[in-house]
């Protein structure tokens, strides 16, 4: 079960990552689900493309991350940084799946968007189930 969550989560990862890389060159697919708005249609978020390639690094960095945990890949990196990073990043996306009580997450007031809508459907489950994959990790690796 452990390789398992290690290697799903790696996969999920490196996925969300590429995205990011896609819509830093310019790619719009699935880009207007992605980003919260207001009702009126306003975004409540704009990321420039120094954001969007750090959240993208970010996730590559991740998937790197649980693949040098599973022993995939293997350099020498600090023992604190698997020990930290184990807890961190899972209860990253548990708040993101709590979300900001307004326009992202389980107890969002605004729901009827394009984005509110996948938020429910698709992004918080995936959250959730990141963060409690990793979690699990955490406590049995």
């Amino acid at each position: 079960m452990v390789v398992v969550l290690t290697v799903l989560l790696s996969f999920i990862f490196l996925v969300l990552g590429l995205i990011h890389f896609y819509w830093l060159a310019g790619g719009m697919w699935g880009l207007e689900a992605a980003l919260p708005t207001k009702e009126n249609g306003e975004k409540v978020l704009n990321p420039g493309q120094l954001d969007t390639l750090v959240v993208g690094i970010g996730l590559i960095v991740f998937s790197l991350f649980y693949l040098l945990r599973g022993g995939f890949v293997t350099v020498s990196v600090p023992m604190w940084i698997f020990k930290y990073g184990s807890w961190i990043i899972p209860i990253l996306f548990l708040l993101r799946a709590v979300g900001d009580f307004r326009y992202v997450g389980f107890f969002k007031k605004i729901k009827k968007t394009k984005f509110g809508v996948w938020d429910t459907r698709l992004f918080v489950p995936l959250c959730l189930a990141i963060a409690l994959s990793g979690l699990a990790l955490a406590v049995f690796f």
